[in-house]
């Protein structure tokens, strides 16, 4: 089967992700899929950094603002939707670069897995039902947090069906392989100074809050989103709410939102340094760091 040929341009957040992204797509002639758990929703746009219009460059970008705030998103779905796009964008001649930070969605595409299709051990479910039942949910999650943080964060801890699926998932890692994968990735990690990244992360969280945040998060739990709901349980969503619900004060909110967004992307760097056949990219010199990203992709592109 002949492979398609993506890039990934991955790496934590604040990095710069979307800025040479787009600049990769506009010299390859390329579109852009996001690759972000947020950014699919509508409304939640200043905590999740969303890619705003000038940014673009008139680069066609998916799977942002493709989802109402109330709606979920498995890994399976974001899969299928980007194997989708993925075609699309080949077909019209043009090179697919798949941007973003949430590795569950990066490692599910490019290792093949299909999550929404792992084979159900129906005597693993019985037990954890019965652990359920027995310790309660947030046993549960505790396993699930240990054994997959990535996926506790994005599971509902209230809710026992999702939360019983989601281990049994994290507990069969030998199962989650579905055949061969589709496309042949290459792909980049970018990555910057740790101090100068997290400096870089303060910055970017005092801004979210100067350009608003806390009135997008009033307005969305206005409508009556809560932390039940997958999008609000985001980084910068769900630390909000609980200033806005009075159980944390402004000051402590702010730290801890910062706090959280570092821890995030320290989890983001682990998860690169377990991928195979990655090229890291230091940004610290732009200059440099795209050329080198140009040059790889077009000697990519001419002996594959």
């Amino acid at each position: 089967m002949m492979k398609k040929k993506v890039v990934f341009i991955l790496g934590p957040t604040a990095v710069g992700k979307t800025f040479f992204s787009v600049k990769l797509a506009k010299k390859m002639n390329g579109e852009i899929i996001s690759a972000d758990s947020v950014q699919i929703y509508k409304g939640l746009d200043i905590g999740s950094a969303k890619v705003k219009p000038e940014e673009m460059q008139g680069v066609v970008h998916y799977a942002i603002d493709i989802l109402e705030p109330w709606q979920e998103f498995s890994v399976y779905e974001f899969v299928e939707y980007t194997k989708q796009k993925i075609d699309e964008i080949i077909s019209k001649g043009k090179l697919p670069i798949v941007v973003g930070g949430t590795g569950l969605y990066v490692k599910a595409l490019t290792l093949g897995y299909n999550f929404g299709g792992t084979k159900k051990d129906s005597k693993l479910r019985e037990q954890l039902e019965n652990l359920a039942k027995e310790k309660g949910n947030e046993f549960l999650f505790s396993m699930l947090a240990k054994k997959d943080k990535e996926m506790a964060e994005k599971t509902d801890k209230n809710n026992t069906v999702r939360l019983v699926r989601a281990l049994e998932i994290a507990l069969s890692d030998g199962e989650k392989q579905t055949g061969e994968v589709e496309i042949e990735p290459l792909i980049f990690a970018l990555v910057k100074d740790r101090a100068v990244l997290y400096d870089a992360i303060n910055i970017r969280v005092d801004m979210m809050l100067e350009n608003g945040l806390i009135d997008e998060v009033k307005k969305l739990k206005e409508s009556g989103l809560s932390v039940k709901n997958q999008s609000m349980r985001a980084i910068g969503y769900k630390e909000v709410l609980s200033y806005l619900d009075g159980e944390i004060d402004y000051d402590r909110m702010v730290e801890i939102l910062k706090q959280h967004s570092r821890n995030y992307a320290k989890r983001q760097l682990t998860f690169l340094r377990g991928m195979k056949n990655v090229v890291y990219v230091d940004t610290a010199d732009i200059e440099k760091a795209e050329k080198e990203i140009f040059e790889k992709v077009e000697d990519w592109l001419k002996n594959g």
